[in-house]
Parts: structure tokens; sequence; C-alpha cells
């Protein structure tokens, strides 16, 4: 099945086919399920049977961040939303249907702020203009709000009558963050940030333990179908309880302490400081005391472990789009652990990756498809791989 199915539907969204994020709207839920079924197949099922994908029951709303950019029409309308496919067009869009439904509402708050008080929306043309930016996190069990506003420079004349009329319009909003972001850049974030209200951060629950969230952490968008993904990924990898496991790409210590009651000892490691800070003090405030966290590239860590000849049993890796490079793969199988629990966002990075394992000394004994990004053409899917020279 392609998506171009013949057994096209009409899509829910108005947007849809210019905004670019929902490439498979036009079909039901049951087709895209299917086609994303096969594409898992087609991808990884040389290396083993691919088991049933893990749906939605509700697959709408779902999205816990939203970034937005700003600018005029025409008629020298505000507008607001996502860049239309391989453009820096704006498509002005008033309700994402995928995307917690509080976020559209700020948004509309913000655009009549801006009409009021005359801030001008940052031109990338010119360079001229104010506000280039809105960031939105949302707490999907805590129900915090995090309002990230991205500015061209530091001059924010009226900020406290912003955050004044927009927490009197939205009280759940528990930070409004001012990052100033001056470069020429197609980057969202700059690097200085200054807290215009409440503690600068939002924290959730996963999986019953609580995490800090900052405006640049990294934190999984579907909340909930994080919590299937991440409970089948442990109980495939059937941890007994005594195992010492590294968790590559650790982030803010998602996997690493979500995993930490079911074995021994737990490594996270990670290259981005900021989301190590993160990590470490949601060990703490979970009292866990079985996770250490280093700020290291994990392919080098790896390598100093081996060195030394330190036992690791199993590695949990959860790589970004494009995947992990060889020599990160190599100083892996140099620390031969008995099992690897590969989390991938992007199935052909992972089945090239795959290859490389399966070369080197271990056999998928697992595959699972997620759907983490309904309506999209994206899936999540985990794979475990034992080392065959036991």
């Amino acid at each position: 099945m392609s998506k171009d199915s013949n057994k096209n539907v009409k899509p829910p969204c108005p947007y849809y086919g210019k905004c670019g994020g929902c490439q498979l709207q036009n079909l039901s839920n049951k087709d895209q399920n299917l086609y994303k079924q096969k594409e898992a197949e087609k991808l990884l099922g040389k290396y083993g049977r691919v088991e049933n994908i893990l749906v939605m029951d509700d697959p709408y709303n779902y999205r816990n961040k939203i970034q937005y950019s700003f600018g005029y029409d025409k008629k020298g309308k505000i507008i607001s939303g996502m860049y239309e496919s391989n453009t820096h067009k704006i498509i002005d869009i008033d309700k994402c249907l995928i995307q917690d439904p509080i976020a559209d509402e700020i948004i509309k708050t913000i655009k009549s702020i801006m009409k009021k008080y005359k801030m001008e929306p940052y031109n990338e043309d010119t360079r001229q203009g104010f506000l280039r930016h809105v960031l939105i996190k949302t707490g999907h069990k805590t129900g915090e709000v995090m309002v990230v506003v991205v500015t061209a420079n530091h001059m924010f004349h009226g900020k406290k009558n912003f955050v004044k009329i927009l927490r009197k319009k939205h009280p759940q909003i528990s930070t409004v963050i001012q990052n100033i972001n001056s470069k020429n850049t197609s980057m969202i974030l700059g690097d200085r940030e200054s807290n215009m209200y409440g503690k600068g951060y939002i924290e959730d629950i996963l999986c019953g333990l609580r995490f800090r969230i900052s405006s640049k952490s990294f934190y999984q968008i579907n909340p909930s179908q994080t919590e299937t993904l991440y409970n089948k990924a442990i109980e495939m990898a059937g941890f007994k309880g005594n195992e010492r496991i590294i968790d590559a790409y650790c982030g803010i210590g998602t996997i690493s302490l979500i995993v930490a009651n079911k074995v021994k000892e737990v490594i996270g490691v990670e290259l981005n400081g900021d989301a190590i800070q993160d990590a470490i003090r949601n060990s703490k405030i979970n009292n866990i005391n079985n996770v250490k966290f280093y700020k290291a590239d994990a392919g080098e860590f790896m390598v100093g472990l081996a060195s030394k000849n330190e036992k690791i049993d199993a590695v949990i890796m959860d790589p970004p789009r494009a995947g992990s490079d060889e020599a990160f793969l190599h100083s892996m199988c140099q620390l031969n652990p008995e099992k690897i629990v590969y989390i991938s966002c992007n199935m052909e990075t992972q089945a090239r990756d795959l290859e490389y394992l399966v070369k080197n000394g271990y056999k998928v004994k697992g595959i699972q498809p997620v759907d983490m990004f309904p309506q999209t053409g994206h899936v999540e899917c985990i794979a475990l791989l034992q080392r065959t020279n036991m």
C-alpha cells in the first residue's frame, strides 16, 4: 500500500498537504496502521518476525510540544503556524488536530497581544522585528504548561503585562521563558534565556516517575505511547534483576530511571551537558540511587569500559533519526554486551545498523513497531539483539 492508496479518505485537517506534518491523514486509521506494518516488514522483516504494531486508541491531540513561527500575510495580518513543506512560507494554523488543544488557545492569545501592543513578528529576510517563535510544552499527566517566547533581542518592552495577560487567560501556564536568538539561523532556540514567570521548567509523570523538563530538554512528544514503548522494550529485554546496563543517548534520563528497578545498575551516557544535569536532578527527584550519569561520547565511554575489561550485560540505545555511526557500533561490539535493546524513530537507519550488528556477532531476537506518531509516516521500532558467541 502507498500513501496514495485508492482507499483514500477525506483528511480531517484543512491544512493537509500544505504543512506536511501529517502525511497519512488521507488514509483511515486502520489503513495507516496497515501501511506502517508493511513498511516495518519491508525494512526489517529479513531479520525475523515483525510483531503487530502497537497503536493508539485515540490517535489525536497527543503532541505535548509545538513550535510555531510568526509573520504577516499579504494583508498585514499577524499569522502563526508551521512552514509549508520545503519552504519558509508560514501556513496560518488555527487548530492542529495532533497537538494539545491548550497550545492552540495560547497561540491565539499571543497573536491578540501582539496586535494590541504592536509586537512585530521577525522577518528572516530583512532581519527586522521582534518575535521569532513560540515553543509550548505541556505535561500530559501534570497539566503544567511552559511557554517559551523566542525573540530577536533581549529588549522585551511590556513583558510584565505580556505575562499578566497570558496567565489571566490561561492560568494553567506554569512558567514563561524568554529565549533570545539574535543569530541568522534556522535554529529555533538561542543560547540565552531569561525566566519571566515560574520556575523555568515543568514536570511530567511517565511510567510512575516524575521528570523535570526544561526548554531545551528532549522529551518524547507522545507520553502515553512512550509508556507503551518503554514498557514493551523492558519486557522484551527480560531483565532478571542482577544486570549492569548502559543507556546510551540517555537524554534527561527517562529510560535509565524507568528501567532502574528492574536491574542492579544503570549507567546513563549523554554528550549534552544540560540534559545530563536534568537527568541527575530527575534521579534525585525520584530517589533512585542505582543510576549514574556521565557527560561523554557514548562510543568513547564504552571503549574505555572495554579497555578495563568491565562487564556490561546490556546496552539500551535510542539514537537520533540518523541512527548510530559505525564508530559507535564498533565500540559497542568491543564492549560485547549480552543484549542490545535498539529503539529507533527511523527504521531505515535502524535496518542499516542492524546489518552491522548481525555481521559482528549478534542475532535479532524480536522486532516490535510502535505507532508513536499517528497521522504521520513515522514509526518507532524496538529491536532486541542477543550475542551469538555466548
